[in-house]
């Protein structure tokens, strides 16, 4: 079987998505019978390295290095080129249509995987209105789809609500050998200059409007000493304040896997999270998270791993990283690893998916029973 994802979402610094297509290709070379190529935007046409191809398509300006096609005619045929048996489209734009228009020439199933609640982001900056122009605009795309997947259940409960009804959900999952709590180092205190009973929190990803990171920046601020912010997700190093550090956005998993352990907890304030993979990859670090009461955050975070706070206020969120330091944090840290070892291995999660894939090759009925299971995981 020929898999193919295909998505607009792979670029320098992509975070989620394309951590979850590289670490799905390095699980599908283990499968017998199994060929995985991942299709992106790029500077040129063709393999970039083994199971990777480019598609030239324009930068973006200003889009810190993504890059999307003019059209969809070329890109549809360069998949059905590819004769893949099933093809994953990882966005809603451009790409998502030319893989439809491949899957419908080829006959083979098309799988849509929503990464991003596009609706209430477009909403919350341009209002409700243009808000319910995209749940229009989704509900048309996607209703062409043989199967549509969400990594948590909220989004998959907003979409089945749109009158999308090929919903499943199919969780993320989370490298428990490299995300590890061997990999805390207790020198990173030092390395950043701070004290060595810095009660050091991290933040971790793009530093965009939704992930209100100036919301975190000034709860930190407000606890004042000993509390100390470490921002991964910048363009250099320096310190931003007696309270904040800033590091580049790193890509490495083994460096992002060492910051995420050395840290006391990982704080995040993005109230539209339709998974949440970074509180996961901080908790197999044995660490405990703190987040928002919005989104998916709420599937993963509870008062047995962490704390959360109510979306937006900066009262709210200091209160929670206090109250978060009043327990054993150490002892929150054993059980979000527990957890992220029960539910979120790649190898449970990527293994189910597999299983769906080769039932929507075989038996295309099957969706009939299979697609009113929102819960399914």
């Amino acid at each position: 079987m020929h898999i193919i994802d295909t998505t607009l979402f792979f670029a320098p610094h992509s975070g989620g998505v394309k951590r979850y297509l590289l670490t799905k290709q390095d699980f599908l070379a283990t499968q017998p019978g199994v060929k995985h190529t991942i299709v992106v935007p790029g500077s040129a046409k063709g393999p970039a390295y083994p199971g990777l191809v480019e598609l030239p398509s324009p930068a973006i300006p200003f889009g810190n290095g993504y890059r999307i096609p003019i059209g969809t005619r070329a890109w549809s045929a360069a998949l059905c080129a590819l004769e893949p048996d099933v093809i994953e489209a990882g966005d809603p734009y451009h790409v998502a249509w030319a893989a439809l228009h491949a899957a419908d020439r080829l006959g083979v199933p098309a799988v849509a995987f929503v990464h991003s609640d596009l609706s209430r982001l477009i909403g919350a900056r341009l209002g409700g209105m243009v808000g319910a122009g995209v749940d229009a605009y989704l509900r048309k795309l996607y209703g062409h789809f043989d199967l549509v997947m969400a990594p948590s259940l909220s989004l998959a409960t907003r979409l089945h609500g749109l009158g999308i009804e090929r919903v499943l959900v199919q969780p993320l999952g989370v490298d428990t050998t490299l995300f590890h709590p061997s990999r805390r180092d207790p020198l990173l205190r030092t390395e950043l200059g701070l004290p060595a009973n810095t009660r050091l929190l991290i933040y971790a990803g793009r530093i965009s409007a939704e992930k209100r990171v100036p919301l975190i920046q000034r709860a930190v601020e407000s606890l004042g000493p000993p509390y100390h912010l470490l921002i991964v997700g910048g363009n250099e190093r320096r310190r931003l304040s007696p309270r904040q550090t800033l590091l580049p956005y790193e890509q490495d998993t083994v460096r992002l896997s060492r910051l995420l352990a050395s840290c006391d907890a990982l704080i995040h304030a993005g109230e539209h999270e339709t998974f949440g993979l970074v509180f996961l990859e901080a908790m197999a670090c044995g660490r405990p998270v703190i987040g928002v009461r919005s989104g998916a955050v709420t599937e993963i975070v509870d008062a047995s791993v962490g704390r959360t706070a109510r979306p937006g206020d900066v009262g709210s969120l200091a209160e929670s990283v206090r109250a978060l330091y009043e327990e054993d944090i150490d002892q929150l840290g054993k059980r979000a690893r527990e957890r992220v070892e029960r539910r979120y291995s790649w190898k449970r999660t990527l293994t189910q998916q597999l299983t769906r894939y080769a039932q929507l090759k075989r038996h295309s009925e099957i969706l009939v029973e299979i697609a009113p299971v929102l819960g399914d995981s």
